[in-house]
């Protein structure tokens, strides 16, 4: 069970540093689900070093880069059951990889292309979020949905800080807790809104404060610890699943990557914090409480890359094989009665292409 350290705000957390504190386990978890969610934390973090250097290349554009987020997701996502939804936020843009969607899928959402629109229900994970916060009334719309049909489906919210000072954010808050909905709003707060950091935007001691002007739990958990994330969320879920309403989890860790690639942090960033914040990145911490358990060999853990490593190229080559779209795609949605002029600039767009 999680240790709650009350220095820190009641952060809860599971994984020790294997000298002053010691570590703890979490009840249900057997070693082949311990090494199940390295191998996830591999592939999350092989997906985003992969995909910075993609964009680097030119191959995509802007990327949102989540390197140091994947203790969030992948702890979170394994207390959820295959029918339970997630809604992701740009930060998520790789979350669907954890369901089995397919990389190139995933890459040609980045690359703009058609072969990147999956249908929400083949992995009930809904489409990725950009606007800040909108998706959380479409969760917690569809848990009620669900709860009205009188199935048992859970749904979960992605969110950063910077989304809990958005009027979408509260109203879909205010409206789960009325309504009892079976959903968790889960904020990774990595203490930065872009560039505004959070003691700019928020007057509350915690984000998970914010919780008790709706009535509902309010759950802060070390973002960095897979496995006190993953406990919380378990808890918060069976919480959902029984009828008692939605709960806010304010996983806390600290942004050492860019929030975008379009976006240089040293003009606000404390670099020293960033550097000392990726020494003890989730990725590694995790692989040494998996070693002084004895569950994690140098010759596993290089297999794991490996294997991470051939799934993405594998996922670009498939990206890049995708024909060109179809310009008119463009066009084909944005009215249900198109004005005249669409088919004069679609000659134009087609021109321009040249094709």
């Amino acid at each position: 069970m999680a240790q709650v350290l009350p220095a820190e705000r009641d952060l809860r957390r599971v994984i020790g540093d294997g000298e002053t504190i010691p570590d703890g386990e979490v009840e249900g978890l057997s070693e082949e689900d311990l090494l199940e969610l390295h191998r996830w934390l591999v592939l999350l973090r092989t997906y985003d070093d992969r995909s910075v250097v993609y964009h680097r290349q030119g191959r995509i554009g802007t990327y949102a880069i989540f390197w140091g987020h994947e203790a969030m997701q992948a702890g979170s996502v394994y207390a959820l059951e295959r029918e339970d939804w997630i809604f992701p936020s740009y930060r998520e843009s790789a979350i669907g990889l954890l369901r089995g969607m397919p990389a190139a899928t995933v890459l040609s959402w980045w690359r703009g292309h058609p072969a990147g629109w999956w249908n929400p229900k083949d992995w009930n994970v809904a489409s990725i979020c950009v606007p800040v916060a909108t998706h959380v009334p479409h969760a917690a719309g569809l848990a009620w949905g669900k709860k009205l049909r009188g199935e048992t489906t859970c749904a979960i919210a992605y969110f950063g800080d910077g989304a809990t000072s958005e009027g979408s954010f509260h109203e879909g808050a205010n409206f789960a807790a009325v309504m009892r909905a079976p959903v968790v709003l889960f904020c990774n707060n990595n203490q930065w809104a872009i560039s505004t950091p959070l003691s700019a935007q928020t007057a509350a001691e915690t984000l998970a404060d914010k919780a008790v002007g709706y009535g509902i739990p309010g759950v802060r958990v070390d973002g960095g610890d897979v496995l006190a994330v993953f406990e919380a969320t378990r808890d918060a879920v069976a919480r959902a699943r029984a009828g008692e309403g939605p709960t806010l989890i304010e996983a806390v860790t600290y942004r050492a990557a860019p929030h975008a690639t379009a976006d240089d942090p040293r003009a606000y960033i404390d670099l020293e914090r960033v550097e000392e914040e990726r020494q003890r990145e989730c990725l590694g911490r995790y692989e040494a409480y998996l070693r002084r358990l004895g569950l994690l060999s140098d010759e596993a853990a290089e297999a794991i890359r490996s294997e991470a490593a051939d799934l993405m190229r594998a996922g670009i080559a498939a990206a890049e094989a995708e024909p060109p779209a179809d310009p008119s795609l463009l066009f084909s949605h944005a009215f249900a009665d198109p004005p005249a002029s669409f088919e004069s600039d679609l000659a134009e767009l087609r021109r321009v292409l040249g094709g």
